[in-house]
């Protein structure tokens, strides 16, 4: 009774300047991602008002050897979260959680080695490589599904970065991450613009 969010959030989304100008230019359409790393499962990943951490992992993506991204860019986008699984409201916090206990029983009735969460490489300190908490989301969505509900998107704040000062808790690239899984949630797109 009381989650609904506000009509719209602002996102941003980094990649490069020329698929930008195409979705902008209605093209083509965002591209889902559905890695088993993604940590809020599969889904268009935005910024939620944040175009200077889009930039920033748009620039750190086109450094990487097998990049998309040749001149980074951001597109930003109106959206409209519809129904969220929203990770900073405590029912569905709760709800994951059992969506785990259950995950759990079936990977194990199954017979399958349970997925990790790891870092990509040796310096990767935020284990960017979220293989549980991905295969976790994708059942929570099974089984809210099975349930008869359906998500339009997941919310949820992602600590990541080096503690801004010693004993922080704070992290210099903290951030809230949406993943857009109903594309009728994205009501437009937009050049962000400077501020004069």
């Amino acid at each position: 009774m009381y989650s609904s969010k506000p009509a719209f959030v602002y996102g941003f989304h980094g990649l490069d300047k020329t698929i930008a100008y195409e979705i902008l230019n209605q093209k083509i359409d965002f591209k889902p991602s559905h890695n088993t790393f993604d940590w809020l499962g599969q889904g268009v990943y935005f910024w939620e008002n944040n175009y200077e951490r889009a930039i920033q992992y748009a620039d750190e993506d086109s450094k990487r050897a097998k990049t998309k991204i040749k001149e980074p860019f951001v597109l930003g986008a109106i959206l409209d979260l519809g129904n969220c699984f929203d990770l900073l409201d405590q029912k569905y916090l709760d709800f994951l959680k059992i969506a785990y206990e259950e995950f759990k029983k079936s990977i194990k009735e199954a017979g399958h080695p349970m997925p990790q969460n790891a870092p990509f490489g040796a310096n990767d300190f935020d284990f960017k490589k979220r293989e549980l908490d991905c295969a976790v989301i994708r059942y929570a969505h099974k089984l809210a599904e099975d349930a008869g509900e359906k998500f339009d998107s997941v919310r949820a704040a992602f600590w990541e970065g080096e503690p801004l000062y010693e004993g922080a808790a704070f992290r210099s690239a903290n951030h809230i991450q949406l993943a857009i899984l109903n594309p009728n949630c994205i009501k437009g797109v937009f050049l962000p613009r400077e501020k004069n």
